[in-house]
């Protein structure tokens, strides 16, 4: 009986959950087990000398978050209409992702998701690991190590 559940595993489709976010527009999933939580930031405090990408600094309960905006990182123009964060955590460092609004959780096979659109955007090439598509519209799998990593190397040079 053992056997039969086994070989039933095996061939079930892998899945991964994703929170949608979009950001000017566009939808991206980040996979859900990165995200720590979703907040509204408030009194963002801004660092002299910061990457333009870098919003600032907040205190959320009692911890020192790096406020990034994904807007600027990704390359769009204007502000977001209502702003909300994604927080993560990367090397033990907290990060708030600003993005213009949190969607639903989403399971998706694995096996259904396609390489990079060969039109994409090549600022955004980097950080996208692949596309789900989905009824009404494509959605992008945001490498956040890849955009956090991209920040880290702007400070470099600067």
């Amino acid at each position: 009986m053992s056997t039969r559940s086994n070989e039933a595993q095996d061939r079930a489709p892998q899945t991964i959950q994703y929170v949608t976010v979009r950001i000017g527009g566009q939808l991206f999933g980040v996979p859900i087990e990165i995200v720590h939580e979703v907040f509204t930031p408030d009194r963002i405090t801004r660092v002299p000398l910061a990457p333009s990408e870098i919003e600032g600094v907040l205190n959320l309960r009692g911890r020192i978050v790096t406020m990034v905006n994904m807007r600027r990182l990704l390359g769009l123009s204007g502000a977001a209409d209502a702003v909300t964060a994604v927080g993560i955590e990367r090397s033990g460092e907290a990060f708030g992702l600003i993005i213009d609004e949190v969607g639903e959780v989403l399971v998706l096979e694995t096996g259904h998701r396609e390489p990079n659109p060969s039109n994409l955007d090549p600022r955004w090439t980097e950080l996208v690991t692949g596309v789900h598509r989905l009824t009404d519209e494509l959605m992008l799998v945001l490498d956040v190590e890849r955009a956090l990593g991209r920040l880290a190397t702007r400070r470099i040079a600067a």
